[in-house]
């Protein structure tokens, strides 16, 4: 074919060859160099940020098994400290019982050291008594009403305490059991 005869808008073979694309005048090969540098680089930091995000991943999880045994020790552990308080309680009461009873008061005596033991292994367990006086307000968060009797006293306010309440660090364990007076 002669260029007369050739379509102006059919290419021809030389046309159809295509030239490297060389930027600011470098040879072809220093950029065929440079893009596989660049792309060994990027899958090194590609590996590097999938390493680090596995290891960071792992360690999360870790933090959270160890958080969960950490609350499961807790929860079974929690008493620990208030039943090292009650264990010199327990010591008194198993040497009264071993005790000869010779005489009541001694006997009483040992109980109400006892009883003290008892009351500050309460009180270092956060634990407090509810023993609301006569006369004092019926309040129905600290205290059951068992009956309501007549009295000479204000409506709805203690006449006498059936058994004392406990609470421990403000929430109640167990109300007071009270009778109030009824209205008139």
């Amino acid at each position: 074919m002669t260029q007369e005869n050739q379509n102006p808008t059919e290419p021809s073979k030389e046309n159809l060859e295509v030239e490297p694309q060389v930027a600011d005048g470098a040879e072809p090969e220093l950029m065929v160099e440079s893009s596989a540098q660049l792309i060994e680089e990027l899958n090194q930091k590609l590996g590097e940020m999938q390493d680090n995000f596995l290891r960071a991943k792992a360690e999360g999880e870790n933090i959270r098994r160890r958080a969960v045994e950490d609350i499961a020790k807790a929860h079974k552990f929690a008493i620990e400290s208030f039943a090292e308080h009650l264990v010199p309680v327990t010591d008194s009461l198993y040497a009264a019982l071993s005790a000869e009873a010779v005489d009541a008061k001694a006997f009483k005596e040992g109980l109400e050291i006892t009883l003290k033991q008892l009351l500050s292994a309460f009180e270092k367990g956060r634990m407090t008594e509810i023993n609301p006086a006569v006369g004092d307000k019926f309040d129905p968060h600290h205290h059951q009403a068992i009956s309501a009797v007549p009295s000479e006293q204000e409506p709805n306010t203690v006449v006498s305490v059936l058994q004392r309440g406990y609470s421990i660090a403000d929430r109640v364990l167990r109300p007071a059991l009270v009778m109030v007076s009824a209205p008139k």
